[in-house]
Protein backbone atom coordinates (compact mmCIF):
# COMPACT_ATOMS: atom_id res chain seq x y z
CA UNK A 1 0.00 0.00 0.00
CA UNK A 2 1.39 3.38 -1.00
CA UNK A 3 1.47 6.55 1.08
CA UNK A 4 -1.73 7.93 -0.43
CA UNK A 5 -3.61 4.72 0.25
CA UNK A 6 -2.22 4.69 3.79
CA UNK A 7 -3.53 8.22 4.35
CA UNK A 8 -6.95 7.27 2.94
CA UNK A 9 -7.09 4.20 5.19
CA UNK A 10 -6.31 6.36 8.21
CA UNK A 11 -8.93 9.04 7.54
CA UNK A 12 -11.79 6.68 6.65
CA UNK A 13 -11.29 4.18 9.47
CA UNK A 14 -10.61 6.83 12.08
CA UNK A 15 -13.84 8.67 11.28
CA UNK A 16 -15.88 5.45 11.29
CA UNK A 17 -14.45 4.55 14.70
CA UNK A 18 -15.08 8.00 16.13
CA UNK A 19 -18.73 8.15 15.13
CA UNK A 20 -19.33 5.02 17.21
CA UNK A 21 -16.91 5.56 20.11
CA UNK A 22 -16.82 9.32 20.72
CA UNK A 23 -17.33 10.43 24.31
CA UNK A 24 -20.32 12.47 25.38
CA UNK A 25 -18.59 15.65 26.50
CA UNK A 26 -20.51 18.80 27.53
CA UNK A 27 -18.79 21.08 25.00
CA UNK A 28 -19.68 18.67 22.20
CA UNK A 29 -23.42 18.88 22.87
CA UNK A 30 -23.74 22.37 21.40
CA UNK A 31 -22.05 23.75 18.33
CA UNK A 32 -21.18 26.90 20.25
CA UNK A 33 -17.87 28.56 19.30
CA UNK A 34 -17.55 30.07 22.78
CA UNK A 35 -17.97 26.66 24.44
CA UNK A 36 -15.39 25.18 22.08
CA UNK A 37 -12.96 27.96 22.88
CA UNK A 38 -13.35 27.69 26.66
CA UNK A 39 -13.00 23.90 26.57
CA UNK A 40 -9.84 24.02 24.46
CA UNK A 41 -8.20 26.52 26.81
CA UNK A 42 -9.12 24.40 29.83
CA UNK A 43 -7.89 21.21 28.19
CA UNK A 44 -4.38 22.54 27.70
CA UNK A 45 -2.17 20.28 29.87
CA UNK A 46 -5.23 19.07 31.80
CA UNK A 47 -7.14 15.78 31.65
CA UNK A 48 -10.69 15.67 30.30
CA UNK A 49 -12.13 14.16 33.50
CA UNK A 50 -10.66 17.04 35.48
CA UNK A 51 -11.96 19.68 33.09
CA UNK A 52 -15.62 18.60 32.90
CA UNK A 53 -16.82 19.97 36.28
CA UNK A 54 -14.78 23.13 35.83
CA UNK A 55 -16.26 23.67 32.37
CA UNK A 56 -19.82 23.19 33.60
CA UNK A 57 -19.33 25.61 36.48
CA UNK A 58 -17.52 28.17 34.33
CA UNK A 59 -20.17 28.18 31.62
CA UNK A 60 -22.88 28.30 34.28
CA UNK A 61 -21.37 31.48 35.70
CA UNK A 62 -20.13 33.01 32.43
CA UNK A 63 -22.51 31.68 29.74
CA UNK A 64 -21.48 34.13 27.01
CA UNK A 65 -18.44 36.00 25.80
CA UNK A 66 -19.98 39.20 27.12
CA UNK A 67 -20.54 37.73 30.58
CA UNK A 68 -16.90 36.66 30.76
CA UNK A 69 -15.60 39.98 29.45
CA UNK A 70 -17.59 41.96 32.02
CA UNK A 71 -16.93 39.75 35.04
CA UNK A 72 -14.54 40.85 37.83
CA UNK A 73 -11.20 39.12 37.38
CA UNK A 74 -11.40 37.83 40.96
CA UNK A 75 -14.57 35.91 40.04
CA UNK A 76 -12.94 34.42 36.96
CA UNK A 77 -9.90 33.26 38.92
CA UNK A 78 -12.12 31.84 41.67
CA UNK A 79 -13.96 29.74 39.08
CA UNK A 80 -10.59 28.56 37.77
CA UNK A 81 -9.25 27.78 41.25
CA UNK A 82 -7.58 24.36 41.37
CA UNK A 83 -7.34 24.01 37.59
CA UNK A 84 -3.83 25.44 37.48
CA UNK A 85 -1.97 27.52 34.88
CA UNK A 86 -3.94 30.59 35.94
CA UNK A 87 -2.62 32.74 33.11
CA UNK A 88 -4.98 30.73 30.91
CA UNK A 89 -7.93 32.23 32.76
CA UNK A 90 -6.55 35.76 32.63
CA UNK A 91 -5.74 35.44 28.92
CA UNK A 92 -9.17 33.97 28.24
CA UNK A 93 -10.87 36.96 29.83
CA UNK A 94 -8.57 39.40 28.04
CA UNK A 95 -9.39 37.69 24.74
CA UNK A 96 -13.11 37.84 25.53
CA UNK A 97 -12.75 41.59 25.86
CA UNK A 98 -10.95 41.64 22.50
CA UNK A 99 -13.87 39.77 20.94
CA UNK A 100 -16.32 42.30 22.41
CA UNK A 101 -14.30 45.33 21.28
CA UNK A 102 -13.15 44.13 17.87
CA UNK A 103 -15.79 41.64 16.74
CA UNK A 104 -19.03 42.75 18.35
CA UNK A 105 -19.09 39.81 20.74
CA UNK A 106 -19.03 37.20 17.95
CA UNK A 107 -16.17 34.73 17.69
CA UNK A 108 -14.16 35.57 14.54
CA UNK A 109 -13.98 32.93 11.83
CA UNK A 110 -10.74 33.82 10.06
CA UNK A 111 -7.41 32.44 11.21
CA UNK A 112 -5.48 35.72 11.63
CA UNK A 113 -8.21 37.16 13.84
CA UNK A 114 -8.49 34.02 15.97
CA UNK A 115 -4.73 33.73 16.24
CA UNK A 116 -4.55 37.37 17.39
CA UNK A 117 -6.64 36.61 20.50
CA UNK A 118 -4.59 36.58 23.68
CA UNK A 119 -3.61 33.10 24.79
CA UNK A 120 -4.49 31.47 21.45
CA UNK A 121 -1.66 29.61 19.75
CA UNK A 122 -1.54 27.56 16.54
CA UNK A 123 -3.18 24.48 18.06
CA UNK A 124 -6.03 26.36 19.76
CA UNK A 125 -6.70 28.44 16.66
CA UNK A 126 -6.90 25.30 14.54
CA UNK A 127 -9.16 23.60 17.07
CA UNK A 128 -11.57 26.53 17.24
CA UNK A 129 -11.76 26.99 13.47
CA UNK A 130 -12.19 23.28 12.72
CA UNK A 131 -14.49 22.26 15.57
CA UNK A 132 -16.61 25.40 15.83
CA UNK A 133 -16.73 26.35 12.14
CA UNK A 134 -15.80 23.09 10.36
CA UNK A 135 -12.92 24.76 8.53
CA UNK A 136 -10.17 22.42 7.22
CA UNK A 137 -7.52 23.64 9.65
CA UNK A 138 -5.11 21.24 11.41
CA UNK A 139 -5.09 21.18 15.21
CA UNK A 140 -1.80 19.61 16.23
CA UNK A 141 -0.94 19.07 19.88
CA UNK A 142 1.17 16.46 21.67
CA UNK A 143 -1.47 13.75 21.33
CA UNK A 144 -1.82 14.31 17.61
CA UNK A 145 1.95 14.32 17.02
CA UNK A 146 2.23 11.04 18.91
CA UNK A 147 -0.43 9.40 16.73
CA UNK A 148 1.06 10.68 13.47
CA UNK A 149 4.62 9.80 14.51
CA UNK A 150 3.61 6.20 15.13
CA UNK A 151 1.27 5.69 12.21
CA UNK A 152 3.63 7.20 9.63
CA UNK A 153 6.88 6.15 11.39
CA UNK A 154 8.22 9.69 11.69
CA UNK A 155 11.58 9.85 13.50
CA UNK A 156 11.78 13.62 13.77
CA UNK A 157 12.02 15.19 17.24
CA UNK A 158 8.53 16.53 18.03
CA UNK A 159 10.05 19.24 20.22
CA UNK A 160 11.47 20.96 17.13
CA UNK A 161 9.50 23.67 15.35
CA UNK A 162 10.26 22.11 11.96
CA UNK A 163 8.61 18.88 13.08
CA UNK A 164 5.48 20.74 14.16
CA UNK A 165 5.29 22.35 10.71
CA UNK A 166 5.66 18.89 9.12
CA UNK A 167 2.90 17.49 11.33
CA UNK A 168 0.55 20.39 10.59
CA UNK A 169 0.99 19.90 6.86
CA UNK A 170 0.39 16.17 7.20
CA UNK A 171 -2.65 16.59 9.44
CA UNK A 172 -4.13 19.10 6.99
CA UNK A 173 -3.78 16.60 4.14
CA UNK A 174 -5.63 13.96 6.12
CA UNK A 175 -8.81 16.01 6.74
CA UNK A 176 -11.65 14.68 4.54
CA UNK A 177 -13.60 17.34 2.68
CA UNK A 178 -16.39 18.78 4.81
CA UNK A 179 -15.45 16.66 7.86
CA UNK A 180 -12.88 18.83 9.66
CA UNK A 181 -14.98 19.09 12.84
CA UNK A 182 -15.34 15.35 13.30
CA UNK A 183 -11.91 14.40 11.99
CA UNK A 184 -9.87 16.64 14.30
CA UNK A 185 -11.87 15.51 17.30
CA UNK A 186 -11.43 11.90 16.20
CA UNK A 187 -7.67 12.39 16.01
CA UNK A 188 -7.62 13.88 19.50
CA UNK A 189 -9.86 11.06 20.78
CA UNK A 190 -7.58 8.38 19.36
CA UNK A 191 -4.56 9.90 21.11
CA UNK A 192 -6.42 10.22 24.40
CA UNK A 193 -8.09 6.79 24.51
CA UNK A 194 -6.12 4.37 22.34
CA UNK A 195 -2.71 5.62 21.15
CA UNK A 196 -1.64 6.55 24.68
CA UNK A 197 1.92 7.55 25.62
CA UNK A 198 3.21 4.50 27.52
CA UNK A 199 0.84 1.64 26.80
CA UNK A 200 -0.89 2.07 23.42
CA UNK A 201 -3.89 -0.23 22.90
CA UNK A 202 -2.85 -1.36 19.45
CA UNK A 203 -5.23 -4.32 19.28
CA UNK A 204 -8.27 -2.04 19.56
CA UNK A 205 -6.90 0.71 17.31
CA UNK A 206 -9.04 1.34 14.20
CA UNK A 207 -5.97 2.03 12.05
CA UNK A 208 -3.60 -0.65 13.39
CA UNK A 209 -3.42 -2.61 10.13
CA UNK A 210 -1.53 0.16 8.34
CA UNK A 211 0.34 1.63 11.31
CA UNK A 212 3.98 1.73 10.22
CA UNK A 213 5.21 2.20 13.78
CA UNK A 214 3.41 -0.93 15.01
CA UNK A 215 4.55 -2.97 12.03
CA UNK A 216 8.16 -1.93 12.70
CA UNK A 217 7.84 -2.65 16.42
CA UNK A 218 8.42 1.04 17.24
CA UNK A 219 5.11 1.91 18.89
CA UNK A 220 6.77 2.22 22.31
CA UNK A 221 9.77 4.27 21.13
CA UNK A 222 7.84 6.84 19.13
CA UNK A 223 7.48 9.75 19.13
CA UNK A 224 11.05 10.96 19.38
CA UNK A 225 11.08 13.66 22.02
CA UNK A 226 13.95 15.56 23.61
CA UNK A 227 13.77 15.19 27.37
CA UNK A 228 12.86 18.36 29.19
CA UNK A 229 15.07 19.62 31.98
CA UNK A 230 14.00 18.32 35.39
CA UNK A 231 12.12 20.86 37.48
CA UNK A 232 14.29 23.03 39.72
CA UNK A 233 13.78 22.35 43.44
CA UNK A 234 13.15 25.24 45.80
CA UNK A 235 12.78 25.11 49.56
CA UNK A 236 10.26 27.66 50.82
CA UNK A 237 9.18 28.59 54.34
CA UNK A 238 5.48 29.31 54.75
CA UNK A 239 3.77 31.19 57.57
CA UNK A 240 0.27 30.50 58.82
CA UNK A 241 -0.05 33.61 61.00
CA UNK A 242 -2.82 33.22 63.53
CA UNK A 243 -4.38 36.55 64.46
CA UNK A 244 -4.94 37.86 67.96
CA UNK A 245 -7.14 40.60 69.34
CA UNK A 246 -9.04 42.25 66.50
CA UNK A 247 -7.78 39.53 64.16
CA UNK A 248 -8.72 36.54 66.31
CA UNK A 249 -9.98 33.68 64.16
CA UNK A 250 -8.23 35.05 61.08
CA UNK A 251 -5.00 34.36 59.20
CA UNK A 252 -2.71 36.67 57.24
CA UNK A 253 -2.61 36.30 53.46
CA UNK A 254 -1.05 38.30 50.66
CA UNK A 255 -1.76 38.90 46.99
CA UNK A 256 0.88 38.07 44.42
CA UNK A 257 2.20 40.66 41.92
CA UNK A 258 0.16 41.73 38.89
CA UNK A 259 2.39 39.79 36.48
CA UNK A 260 4.31 36.54 36.50
CA UNK A 261 3.77 33.25 38.25
CA UNK A 262 0.26 32.91 39.78
CA UNK A 263 -0.35 36.61 39.16
CA UNK A 264 -2.83 38.31 41.50
CA UNK A 265 -3.66 35.09 43.31
CA UNK A 266 -3.81 35.09 47.11
CA UNK A 267 -1.40 32.99 49.17
CA UNK A 268 0.12 32.50 52.58
CA UNK A 269 3.27 34.58 53.14
CA UNK A 270 6.35 32.55 52.28
CA UNK A 271 10.05 33.08 51.67
CA UNK A 272 12.69 31.31 49.61
CA UNK A 273 15.11 29.57 51.96
CA UNK A 274 18.78 30.25 51.24
CA UNK A 275 21.37 28.91 50.79
CA UNK A 276 19.39 25.68 50.37
CA UNK A 277 17.83 27.03 47.16
CA UNK A 278 21.26 27.22 45.55
CA UNK A 279 21.98 23.51 46.02
CA UNK A 280 21.09 20.78 43.55
CA UNK A 281 18.54 19.40 45.97
CA UNK A 282 16.30 21.56 48.13
CA UNK A 283 17.02 20.23 51.62
CA UNK A 284 14.81 21.14 54.59
CA UNK A 285 16.11 23.88 56.83
CA UNK A 286 16.44 23.18 60.55
CA UNK A 287 13.45 24.50 62.47
CA UNK A 288 15.27 27.09 64.58
CA UNK A 289 16.91 29.05 61.74
CA UNK A 290 13.86 28.47 59.54
CA UNK A 291 11.52 30.05 62.09
CA UNK A 292 13.89 32.96 62.65
CA UNK A 293 14.15 33.53 58.92
CA UNK A 294 10.37 33.42 58.57
CA UNK A 295 9.84 35.82 61.47
CA UNK A 296 12.34 38.19 59.94
CA UNK A 297 10.66 38.14 56.55
CA UNK A 298 7.34 39.04 58.15
CA UNK A 299 9.02 41.71 60.27
CA UNK A 300 10.54 43.24 57.14
CA UNK A 301 7.02 43.55 55.68
CA UNK A 302 5.65 45.24 58.78
CA UNK A 303 4.12 42.29 60.61
CA UNK A 304 5.21 40.99 63.99
CA UNK A 305 4.64 37.27 64.32
CA UNK A 306 6.33 34.53 66.30
CA UNK A 307 6.62 31.06 64.69
CA UNK A 308 5.45 28.47 67.20
CA UNK A 309 6.34 25.23 65.45
CA UNK A 310 6.24 23.16 62.28
CA UNK A 311 2.67 22.52 61.16
CA UNK A 312 3.27 20.36 58.09
CA UNK A 313 5.37 19.72 55.01
CA UNK A 314 3.85 20.22 51.57
CA UNK A 315 4.87 20.25 47.93
CA UNK A 316 3.65 22.22 44.93
CA UNK A 317 4.82 21.14 41.48
CA UNK A 318 5.08 23.43 38.49
CA UNK A 319 6.43 22.33 35.12
CA UNK A 320 9.86 23.82 35.81
CA UNK A 321 9.86 24.28 39.60
CA UNK A 322 9.05 22.14 42.59
CA UNK A 323 8.26 24.03 45.77
CA UNK A 324 9.08 22.01 48.89
CA UNK A 325 7.22 23.82 51.63
CA UNK A 326 7.96 23.89 55.35
CA UNK A 327 4.80 25.29 56.88
CA UNK A 328 4.98 26.94 60.30
CA UNK A 329 2.14 28.00 62.52
CA UNK A 330 2.82 31.52 63.78
CA UNK A 331 1.13 33.86 66.25
CA UNK A 332 0.58 37.55 65.65
CA UNK A 333 2.41 39.67 68.24
CA UNK A 334 0.75 42.81 69.57
CA UNK A 335 2.96 43.51 72.60
CA UNK A 336 5.71 45.92 71.67
CA UNK A 337 8.10 44.40 74.20
CA UNK A 338 8.19 41.19 72.18
CA UNK A 339 9.11 42.80 68.87
CA UNK A 340 12.81 43.47 69.52
CA UNK A 341 13.33 39.83 70.48
CA UNK A 342 11.81 38.62 67.22
CA UNK A 343 13.97 41.04 65.23
CA UNK A 344 17.09 40.01 67.13
CA UNK A 345 16.47 36.32 66.49
CA UNK A 346 15.93 36.99 62.79
CA UNK A 347 18.98 39.25 62.58
CA UNK A 348 21.23 36.59 64.08
CA UNK A 349 19.93 33.99 61.62
CA UNK A 350 20.48 36.32 58.68
CA UNK A 351 24.02 37.14 59.78
CA UNK A 352 24.84 33.44 59.96
CA UNK A 353 23.33 32.73 56.56
CA UNK A 354 25.00 35.77 55.01
CA UNK A 355 28.37 34.31 55.94
CA UNK A 356 27.39 31.01 54.30
CA UNK A 357 26.27 32.81 51.16
CA UNK A 358 29.59 34.63 50.79
CA UNK A 359 30.83 34.03 47.28
CA UNK A 360 27.59 32.46 46.06
CA UNK A 361 26.54 33.73 42.67
CA UNK A 362 23.63 36.12 42.81
CA UNK A 363 21.79 33.99 40.27
CA UNK A 364 21.28 31.31 42.90
CA UNK A 365 18.72 33.41 44.72
CA UNK A 366 16.81 34.94 41.82
CA UNK A 367 13.06 34.72 41.70
CA UNK A 368 11.43 31.59 40.35
CA UNK A 369 10.50 31.01 36.74
CA UNK A 370 7.52 28.91 35.77
CA UNK A 371 5.70 28.22 32.53
CA UNK A 372 2.45 30.10 32.23
CA UNK A 373 1.78 28.98 28.66
CA UNK A 374 3.02 26.39 26.17
CA UNK A 375 5.96 28.52 25.04
CA UNK A 376 6.60 31.28 27.54
CA UNK A 377 8.10 31.32 31.01
CA UNK A 378 7.09 34.20 33.25
CA UNK A 379 9.11 35.55 36.11
CA UNK A 380 8.01 35.97 39.67
CA UNK A 381 8.85 39.60 40.47
CA UNK A 382 8.43 40.96 43.93
CA UNK A 383 8.72 37.66 45.78
CA UNK A 384 10.96 38.11 48.81
CA UNK A 385 14.04 35.95 48.84
CA UNK A 386 16.54 35.48 51.62
CA UNK A 387 19.08 37.84 50.13
CA UNK A 388 16.89 40.92 49.71
CA UNK A 389 15.20 40.35 53.06
CA UNK A 390 18.63 40.31 54.71
CA UNK A 391 19.47 43.57 52.98
CA UNK A 392 16.24 45.14 54.19
CA UNK A 393 17.01 44.19 57.76
CA UNK A 394 20.61 45.37 57.61
CA UNK A 395 19.48 48.68 56.18
CA UNK A 396 17.12 49.16 59.11
CA UNK A 397 14.02 49.22 56.90
CA UNK A 398 11.67 47.98 59.61
CA UNK A 399 8.43 49.36 60.96
CA UNK A 400 8.33 50.70 64.49
CA UNK A 401 5.96 48.83 66.84
CA UNK A 402 3.38 51.61 66.58
CA UNK A 403 3.46 51.36 62.77
CA UNK A 404 2.74 47.63 62.93
CA UNK A 405 -0.21 48.18 65.22
CA UNK A 406 -1.65 50.99 63.11
CA UNK A 407 -1.39 48.97 59.90
CA UNK A 408 -2.83 45.83 61.40
CA UNK A 409 -5.84 47.46 63.03
CA UNK A 410 -6.84 50.41 60.88
CA UNK A 411 -7.11 49.04 57.33
CA UNK A 412 -8.65 45.90 55.75
CA UNK A 413 -5.78 45.68 53.24
CA UNK A 414 -2.16 46.43 54.07
CA UNK A 415 0.87 47.14 51.91
CA UNK A 416 4.05 45.21 52.61
CA UNK A 417 6.91 47.43 53.72
CA UNK A 418 9.55 45.70 51.59
CA UNK A 419 7.84 43.87 48.72
CA UNK A 420 4.94 46.29 48.20
CA UNK A 421 2.43 43.46 47.99
CA UNK A 422 -1.09 43.65 49.38
CA UNK A 423 -1.76 41.81 52.65
CA UNK A 424 -4.99 41.26 54.54
CA UNK A 425 -6.49 39.24 57.36
CA UNK A 426 -9.15 36.71 56.39
CA UNK A 427 -11.56 34.35 58.10
CA UNK A 428 -13.25 31.17 56.82
CA UNK A 429 -16.05 33.24 55.29
CA UNK A 430 -13.58 34.89 52.91
CA UNK A 431 -12.45 31.64 51.32
CA UNK A 432 -15.34 31.63 48.86
CA UNK A 433 -14.55 35.13 47.63
CA UNK A 434 -10.80 34.97 46.99
CA UNK A 435 -8.81 32.88 44.52
CA UNK A 436 -5.96 30.78 45.93
CA UNK A 437 -3.52 28.38 44.25
CA UNK A 438 -4.53 24.86 45.18
CA UNK A 439 -1.71 24.26 47.65
CA UNK A 440 -2.54 27.36 49.71
CA UNK A 441 -6.26 26.64 49.49
CA UNK A 442 -5.59 23.24 51.09
CA UNK A 443 -3.28 24.62 53.78
CA UNK A 444 -5.65 27.42 54.82
CA UNK A 445 -8.68 25.14 54.74
CA UNK A 446 -6.80 22.63 56.92
CA UNK A 447 -5.95 25.40 59.39
CA UNK A 448 -9.56 26.55 59.69
CA UNK A 449 -10.58 22.89 60.11
CA UNK A 450 -8.30 22.65 63.14
CA UNK A 451 -5.66 20.41 61.58
CA UNK A 452 -2.78 22.31 63.20
CA UNK A 453 -4.27 22.92 66.64
CA UNK A 454 -1.77 20.62 68.35
CA UNK A 455 1.39 22.22 66.93
CA UNK A 456 2.26 24.01 70.16
CA UNK A 457 1.45 21.15 72.54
Amino acid sequence: MGLQEQKQHFSVNLLDWYMINRRDLPWRRHNNPYFTWVSEIMLQQTRVDTVIPYFNRFIGNFPTVQALAEAPEEDVLKNWEGLGYYSRARNLQAAARQVMELHGGEMPQDKPAVFALKGVGPYTAGAILSIAFNQPQPAVDGNVMRVLSRYFLIDEDIMKGSTRVLMEELAGELIPEGRARDFNQALMELGALVCTPKAPHCLTCPVMEQCSGRIAGRELTLPVKTKAKPPRPEQRLVAIVEGRGAHRGQVLVRQRPDTGLLARMWELPHVLAAPAAASKKAAPLADEPAMALLAGSLWAEGFAARPEGLATHAEHVFSHIVWSLQVYKCTEQDQSSELPLIAAEARAAYDAQAATREGTASSSAVSAVSPESDTMHSSEPGTPNAQNISTSLNDGEMLAPSDVSDLALSTPTLTGKGDGLTYRWIGPEDMDKMAFPNIFLKLISSYFAGAYDQVND
